[in-house]
This record gives C-alpha cells, structure tokens and sequence, in this order.
C-alpha cells in the first residue's frame, strides 16, 4: 500500500530533522547525560517537526543502546515503539481526548510500572485543546511524575497553555524551516523517489510551504505524476497563479488595465486556480516590491525565487512604497471576506476593480497619499483633470428696450466662469506652499471659478480643502490670485457636497457689511 511521502520520509533520529538544531543538539545532550526532565513542551507552527522529535525522544530514552543520545532503530526497544506494539509508549490527540475523564485514566496508569521499556511515555499533542478541568486534573500528576513516566507535550498555540503548565515543563519553541532547508530536503527526498523536481520548482514549493516541511512534501506528492515538475507544474497542480501570469496581473494593475487584469482572474477562476491563493500569491509579489524599494541594501536573497530582481525592480519603479500598503490592505480584506461569500469569483474581480480605481480613501496616511501623487506625475502617468462644469443656463424674460441700454452700458461678469490664471497661478506658488497641497492642485483636485472679486476654489475631497484652508497657505494663494488678476481678490475654499451661496444670500451678506462699516466696525473673517 502506498504511503504519503511525509510519512514515509518522516526522521527516525534527531540529526535527520531539518531546521531544529537548537533543539535537537539540547536534547541529545539531555539523553547522553542522563539529565532528562520529566516533562518537555514543543510549540510552534505545523509541520516543523513537534511530534516528530517527540517520537524520536521517546525512543531514545527508552533504546537499549544509544548512540550520541539518538535512537540505534535496531534493539527490540526501538522497533516495537516504532511499530506503534508497546503500550507504555502512548500518544494521544488532545483535540478528541480533552475531558476529565481521559486526564484521570492517564493519572491512574501512572501509578504502575512500564513492562516493556525503561519509561511509560504520554505524547499529548495539540494539549492546548484540553478543557479547564481536564488541565487541572492534569497539574499534580505534571509536576511531581513518578520517576518512570515522561510527559511531552506538543501544541501549535502555545498563548492557550495555562501559565501553570507552562511553569511545569521545559519548554522548545520550533522554528519555521527555512525555504533554502526545504527546498534541499526536497531535492533529496526527490532523487530518492525518481521524480523529475527541478531547483525551480523545489524553491517554488519550499517558498508555498511556508516554512511547514510536512506541507512541502504533501505538495511534492500532488505533483510527483508530473513527467518534470518545474513552476508551471507545481503551479498547475498546487493551484496558484504562474510566476509570468503573477507578473502579468500586478502590470494591469499599475497601468489601471481593468479590462486585462479581470481577464487574468476569470481565466484563473476557470482554470480551477485558488482565488485566496492568487491573492496571496499578489501579497508576496507586492513584499517584495517593497523590499526592494525601501531596503538600501542588497535584498536579492530574501525576495521570492519565483522572480528576478531585474522583474520585481521594474515592477515597483512607477509604484510609490504608500500605493504598495494600500493595495496590500485592500487584498488582506478581500481574502477575509472569500471565505464567507457565496460567489467567489465577483468578490474577486471587485477588489480588481477597487485596485485599478484606487481613490484617496484607500491610503492610511495623507503623507501616503501626497507620495503616490508625485509619484504618478514623475511616472508621467497621467492624471484625468475633472472638466469643470458650465453653469446653468435659464431662461430668462426679454427685457424692454431701456433696460438693455444700461446692461450695455454696465456690462456684468458671468458668476462661476472658470479663471483664466490657473495655470499661472500653480506654477507662481511653487516652492511658496506645501508640496502636498500643491500636487493636489495640479492633479485635478481643486477647480477655480472666479465671481466678481472672488476666487471660489471647489474642493473634491476634505483633505485637499483643508490643506487649503491652513495658513499660511490660504494666504500666499489669495496673495498670488490678486497680483494675476491686478486687483483684489478674496478666497473662498468649498468643501465636498458644499454648494455656493445664493445670490440672495450674499446680498444680504453685503448690507451686513455696509453697516459694520457705517458703525466703524472691524470684520476681520466672513
């Protein structure tokens, strides 16, 4: 019968387990001076090797003869624990065994003597799923053991252990194994079995992993049919995006290709492709970008190998570092919201279309997006310039023939006609206001109007209004307006949704005015 290549490659002594020689020298060390503890606790993530040290740990205190404080596999020992024969070695599946009533039957066995082997050993794995009662009944027993029993315990969320188990046990914290550890172990472990692994594809794997030796050598068994199995063949049976097909996706993306960028998702989607998958296949791309547009040293050897440097440098070059965060945010809530929708796919192609139409709300800082917005205009991309637009044109009743001859004669100004001197006016207050709010002028952001001896600047977002409105800006503007129009001028910011005052309005405005002045008094704000 065919066994899965994690089982059947699992280490039988401590030097064939990978990425854990901070625990395993310890340990053997523990064995070759008979200074073992009664109780040991391994936590850390899936698949770095817990349950397999504690196998091999229960072996080797309990091997007839042991070399360097491993297991020698050949004494009688050794290979009925190995043969799962021996019942004073027991492992138990806290997750299915966590009541009062399992810790008690564990207490009451310990009482006797094992009749096999040196030691009666508990494996207790994922004891984090043990019940309250079921801890407490399990203390006394914990910390005074008779000397023939070793307790190990194993968990993967260790902040869910009782401080008072903790207190009671040696602790090992596992680490994740290293891609550049996988991948070798999987070279090996390939040669061994005949499957065509090329370096590519071992990385690409070891990479997916992550940092998880168990999940490497599951992925490799999916693919093991494959005649070679290289990146497009861990990538078609893994489910995951190819590396081009990666890179093909986050261009459409920067060049707000939406047609293009939504192709390549369906053509996943139909494919069979993950979609979370592809969205975490996005996030790694966009940490190395990242990586390579913050970091000022050499990073070559921390990014992806799915890429070159040469690809992720001209991926990133027209992205500003707050665009990267941003579009990394918008991803991290898409995979949480995959999970729980009913159509997958339309959830997906959503956040494409959030990702090419990115508005200012989507950065976390205005710092970010002032960034993004230099950015842009250094790339030359180009920015769309909302058109401003033409007031209202009604109709109005044809006047008698003396009232034409004084409009001829007193000519009046079109209110909310566009002003000719923006454009001199953003090259004028440059270098005199901030650069944040300069940019957001010259991107469209803010759209003049002149009305009599006003400016009415129209703002189409709070951030940009504000910016305004801060002196000592609002100042220089109104300043520099006055000079280009040759006389002067006042400035009135508007905010989104904020509509001009009416005509009325004002009127009744300047006959307040009129009479302040009469009375001699000072109106220093309107």
């Amino acid at each position: 019968m065919y066994q899965a290549l994690y089982r059947k490659w699992r280490p039988l002594k401590f030097a064939d387990v990978i990425g854990q020689k901070h625990i395993t020298d310890t340990l053997k060390a523990q064995i070759t001076t008979n200074r073992l503890s009664h109780a040991y606790l391994f936590s850390g993530t899936r698949g770095t090797g817990k349950t397999t040290c504690a196998k091999i740990l229960a072996r080797a205190v309990n091997c007839q003869n042991p070399k360097d404080g491993d297991p020698c596999g050949v004494c009688e020992a050794c290979k009925s624990i190995l043969d799962g024969s021996v019942l004073d070695v027991v492992e138990i599946d806290a997750a299915s065994n966590n009541g009062v009533d399992n810790i008690r039957d564990i207490r009451e066995e310990t009482r006797y003597a094992p009749s096999a082997v040196k030691k009666r050993v508990y494996i207790i794995d994922e004891v984090h799923m043990l019940s309250v009662g079921a801890f407490n009944a399990l203390l006394k027993t914990l910390e005074e053991p008779p000397s023939h029993v070793l307790f190990i315990l194993a968990t993967t969320e260790i902040h869910k252990v009782p401080a008072t188990i903790l207190s009671r046990c040696q602790r090992f914290d596992f680490r994740r194994i290293t891609p550049d550890d996988i991948a070798l172990r999987l070279c090996e472990v390939a040669k061994a079995e005949n499957i065509n692994l090329t370096d590519g594809g071992a990385k690409l794997i070891a990479r997916l992993a992550d940092g998880a030796m168990r999940d490497a050598l599951s992925m490799l068994d999916r693919t093991a049919e494959c005649q070679i199995v290289d990146e497009n063949a861990v990538s078609q049976c893994i489910g995951i995006l190819g590396s081009d097909d990666a890179v093909s996706l986050m261009k459409a993306i920067e060049q707000k290709n939406l047609a293009e960028a939504v192709q390549i998702i369906g053509d996943a989607y139909d494919a069979g492709r993950e979609l979370s998958g592809v969205f975490d296949q996005l996030l790694g791309l966009i940490r190395d970008m990242l990586l390579v547009k913050t970091s000022k040293q050499d990073v070559s050897s921390m990014i992806s190998p799915a890429y070159t440097v040469q690809d992720v440098n001209v991926l990133s070059e027209p992205v500003a570092a707050s665009t990267l965060i941003a579009w990394s945010n918008i991803l991290q809530q898409s995979q949480s919201r995959l999970k729980s929708v009913a159509n997958r796919r339309v959830e997906a192609e959503l956040t494409i279309v959030r990702l090419c139409n990115m508005g200012g709300e989507s950065y976390d800082t205005l710092t970010g997006r002032v960034e993004a917005l230099e950015k842009s205009l250094q790339s030359g991309i180009v920015v769309s310039k909302q058109s401003i637009p033409e007031p209202e044109k009604k109709q109005m009743p044809k006047p008698h023939k003396q009232q034409v001859e004084e409009i001829k004669e007193k000519p009046e100004q079109k209110v909310g006609e566009p002003w000719q001197h923006w454009s001199k006016l953003l090259n004028q207050l440059a270098g005199k206001i901030n650069i944040g709010t300069l940019t957001c002028m010259k991107s469209g952001y803010v759209r003049a109007q002149i009305d009599g001896d006003k400016l009415l600047l129209f703002c189409d977002d709070d951030i940009t209004a504000g910016l305004l409105k801060a002196e000592p800006t609002k100042t220089r503007v109104q300043t520099a307006a006055s000079e280009l129009e040759g006389s002067q001028l006042k400035l009135r910011i508007y905010e989104p949704n904020q509509k001009k005052m009416k005509q009325e309005d004002n009127k009744s405005i300047d006959e307040i005015l009129q009479k302040a002045q009469d009375l001699d008094i000072e109106i220093t704000e309107l």
